[in-house]
């Protein structure tokens, strides 16, 4: 994910390491109030109880001048069990209407929680329609390793990039990866600004001195992955040789540097569908803003965001992404090696296949650390803290984990453990716990000692 982030009491891990937390968690007892928060190790008041959203119709305008957001969020979802109160995850704004099933409801706001009360009792699987107009100048957000997320104004215009906390700070929204939901996004802007997001290219449509574009994601995706820009750009479409559709939008500065990386989008998506299987997605493509100070690249679902000129390792890192981290989505933030590690894994896996260097000798390398390095200090599936979540040891220690696997139970088996990874969790959610279960039952081996040294363990693992 946030690619270039290589910064840098063990957590009960057996306890957090396949410990679910789902979007329709209902807090304990006869209580009608939605949870204010999922309970996430790092980010407890994350996501809300109580229900499950479906999808997301977001109708906005951006003037850059004055820097406003304005527009609507319609969401439509389903309660988890009966509501007389609920949450969505909203920082700033000002808020000018509110209304659940068509009906006003009265809200208040703490923190990122916009606290709902509708004007009737919803009932366990009753349909929910939350509609909320909004106004203001979103802010960006700090993140616990100083990085910024959320809206982010750039010198040609904004890029929206969320992960792991980001989302609420431009639509309102069940802020968990558990939670996904197809979206509906359209952006109207300048005319000659364009507005790019995920997924489908529905429509363009000028009028006056306006421009709205409309997209549409249609298969569920966290609302981390959702992403916007807006900017100057080049926008090209088409379709991959293979058939599948893109859209690129490349700031005009960047293309020249881009272009050889993007010309191989086909042949990176078709040497990792030999990887991991069909490309989980209907649309493909990339979007390139130049912002450098961002300093990180994030696999917005059908199209990662770059933030300078896009290179051929970070693009096969992020496309991976599309599989991994996109379709298979954490479950927990502290397990976010399972996202970071495999996508880092897959640049070695591309460098081997094109014969630049092979996994073994980027492995030896990174192994001679001295047991003194701090690398060693931190284990990928027991964080110290989100200060860690995109820290080397997520990137790096947890690809060095996969190479110790395929080393153990050899590639044949190694490589149908990945497939197979795939295959049984597309489009849902995983665990190390899981991961580790399968690992085990396609090796017909015992890895407990493999996997507790290299993602439980502070210290260099012995080889």
């Amino acid at each position: 994910m946030k690619y270039f982030r290589l910064v840098g009491v063990v957590a009960a891990s057996a306890a957090l390491v396949g410990g679910a937390l789902p979007a329709s968690a209902a807090p304990s007892g006869s209580s009608t109030i939605g949870a204010p928060g999922l309970g996430d190790p790092f980010f407890p008041n994350a996501g809300n109880g109580g229900y499950d959203t479906d999808h997301y119709d977001l109708r906005l305008e951006w003037d850059p001048t004055s820097g406003e957001l304005s527009g609507t969020a319609i969401i439509d979802a389903t309660a988890t069990q009966d509501l007389s109160r609920f949450n969505l995850d909203f920082r700033g704004f000002e808020i000018t209407s509110l209304k659940v099933n068509g009906n006003k409801a009265t809200f208040t706001r703490d923190g990122q929680e916009l606290v709902i009360t509708p004007r009737t009792l919803l009932r366990r699987r009753d349909d929910m329609k939350i509609k909320v107009s909004y106004h203001g100048v979103p802010t960006t957000v700090i993140d616990p390793d100083g990085a910024v997320d959320g809206w982010i104004r750039t010198p040609g215009g904004v890029v929206a990039l969320s992960e792991p906390q980001g989302a609420p700070s431009w639509y309102p929204v069940n802020d968990y990866p558990t939670d996904k939901a197809t979206y509906s996004i359209a952006m109207t802007v300048p005319k000659g600004l364009s507005a790019i997001s995920n997924g489908r290219l529905e429509s363009k449509e000028t009028e006056g001195a306006k421009t709205t574009w409309r997209w549409e994601a249609e298969q569920p995706m966290a609302s981390y992955l959702a992403t916007m820009a807006i900017g100057t750009f080049t926008v090209t479409s088409g379709k991959t040789a293979s058939g599948v559709p893109f859209v690129n939008a490349v700031e005009p500065k960047l293309v020249a540097d881009s272009a050889a990386a993007i010309a191989r989008t086909d042949e990176i998506l078709t040497w990792e569908k030999g990887l991991f299987g069909r490309y989980p997605f209907d649309t493909v493509g990339v979007i390139a803003v130049d912002a450098p100070d961002v300093g990180y690249a994030l696999e917005t679902q059908t199209r990662p965001v770059f933030t300078t000129a896009v290179d051929e390792s970070t693009y096969v890192h992020e496309l991976a992404h599309q599989w991994i981290g996109d379709s298979l989505s954490l479950t927990t933030f502290p397990e976010m090696w399972l996202n970071e590690g495999f996508a880092q894994y897959t640049e070695k896996l591309w460098a081997e296949k094109e014969g630049t260097a092979t996994a073994q000798s980027w492995f030896d390398g990174v192994y001679a650390l001295p047991a003194s390095d701090p690398f060693w200090t931190v284990a990928p599936a027991a964080l110290p803290g989100p200060q860690e979540l995109f820290g080397r040891a997520v990137y790096e220690r947890g690809a060095m984990t996969l190479h110790s696997l395929r080393t153990t139970v050899g590639d044949a088996t190694f490589f149908r453990i990945l497939r197979t990874w795939v295959s049984q969790n597309r489009g849902g959610n995983v665990t190390t716990k899981q991961f580790i279960a399968l690992s085990e039952k396609l090796s017909g081996k015992n890895l407990n000692n493999l996997f507790k040294a290299w993602l439980f363990t502070p210290g260099k693992p012995s080889r």
